[in-house]
């Protein structure tokens, strides 16, 4: 090796040989409950699939649920980064619709719903209490970040300030009710399009809320 030639640090070729086995072993996962099912899977062969040890396994997963759906992790990381890169000024559920409608849109860092089978294995929350079980912790770990983000762009506590944690609720909620929807395949024209029936849910909770304001208005 020259002096000139670059060279990388043991850590980064680390890092990113850990994350390649988490990724393949989440691929692994995936592929293998689609086919055989949740119940007929077995850790062991998730990590015989990903060319891995079933240790291996364990140091990245507490089960064959999370490995299945670490693609919800790292795409509620991709949307609290998004929303910590909102403009300041933008009003919370503003910034939550935004950063969604980034994560939908960015084709660097594609969304999971552009993978293939991904709408299958959503689909599939729905009918294994276990895989379910999984999608709401994961979903909750993710929405408790966002809580933390709303009440820093608002200057709030959120142990005492109920907006961070009502804006979050209400947004990821949308967000949560057009993706079942769309992974049901039963939301009518325009299903296939998961950003187009975001929008249209964001849509509805913005007429929703402003109908219910009027209404307050009025009888005050």
């Amino acid at each position: 090796m020259t002096a000139t030639e670059p060279t990388t640090a043991p850590e980064d070729r680390r890092q990113r040989k850990a994350r390649q086995t988490r990724r393949a072993l989440a691929a692994a996962a995936c592929e293998l409950i689609l086919d055989r099912g949740l119940a007929a899977t077995t850790v062991e062969a998730i990590a015989e699939r990903a060319d891995v040890t079933r240790r291996t396994f364990s140091r990245h997963f507490a089960g064959k649920e999370d490995a299945a759906l670490d693609f919800v992790r790292r795409d509620g990381d991709r949307i609290n980064e998004l929303l910590r890169a909102r403009p300041a000024a933008e009003p919370p559920l503003a910034a939550y619709r935004g950063a969604v409608r980034a994560w939908l849109a960015d084709r660097d860092d594609p969304a999971w719903h552009v993978r293939p089978q991904m709408r299958r294995l959503l689909a599939l929350v729905d009918s294994e209490p276990a895989l379910f079980a999984a999608y709401q912790r994961i979903r909750v770990d993710a929405q408790e970040e966002s809580i933390r983000i709303v009440a820093e762009r608002l200057g709030a506590d959120p142990g005492r300030d109920v907006r961070p944690a009502a804006v979050v609720d209400a947004a990821a909620g949308v967000l949560v009710a057009a993706l079942r929807q769309w992974a049901r395949g039963d939301a009518g024209p325009g299903a296939a399009d998961l950003a187009a029936l975001v929008e249209r849910a964001y849509d509805a909770l913005v007429s929703e809320a402003a109908a219910a304001a009027a209404d307050s208005t009025t009888k005050v």
